[in-house]
């Protein structure tokens, strides 16, 4: 089931379980993951993407090992919040992956997500090179806690 709507995704959850959020990129695929109590997003790992097939299959692995019970897309809208291309293959790639997974999928503005990221990761003075290795995760992370924290505001209201 993929939701375009956030309270309607929120209200498609389960009460508790973990959920993931990605960060789809054209070369990679950032994945980070929540506690059981959806408090906290931790960057888990980048997947190198091949084909739908097989970045399908290695997100499965993931999702199926950690009980995750709902997925957080980041949608790259443009900065005027219209939807481009980028957006477009995301909503794609839901689509084609809800056929696999019957978990609820949502998806959450990404804009700036990967700025924020990248901005953390200097700031810790990490180097160019694992800079580039986890800066998808971590950019993933950023996706999922504010996501998160949309949900714990849900949960308040």
């Amino acid at each position: 089931m993929i939701f375009d709507v956030f309270e309607d995704y929120a209200a498609a959850l389960p009460r508790a379980g973990a959920l993931a959020g990605l960060d789809l990129g054209t070369k990679t695929i950032g994945v980070a993951v929540s506690d059981g109590l959806r408090s906290v997003a931790t960057p888990l790992e980048t997947v190198k993407r091949k084909k739908f097939t097989q970045d399908a299959e290695a997100l499965l692995a993931i999702l199926n090992a950690r009980s995750i019970t709902g997925l957080v897309l980041g949608l790259p809208r443009n900065m005027d919040g219209s939807e481009g291309p980028r957006a477009q293959s995301t909503r794609a790639f839901a689509r084609n992956f809800s056929r696999l997974w019957e978990g609820p999928i949502g998806f959450w503005d990404e804009r700036l997500s990967t700025v924020a990221a990248e901005r953390a990761l200097l700031e810790a003075d990490t180097s160019r090179a694992r800079r580039a290795e986890v800066i998808d995760h971590v950019a993933a992370g950023y996706i999922l806690q504010g996501a998160l924290d949309r949900l714990a505001y849900i949960r308040r209201a």
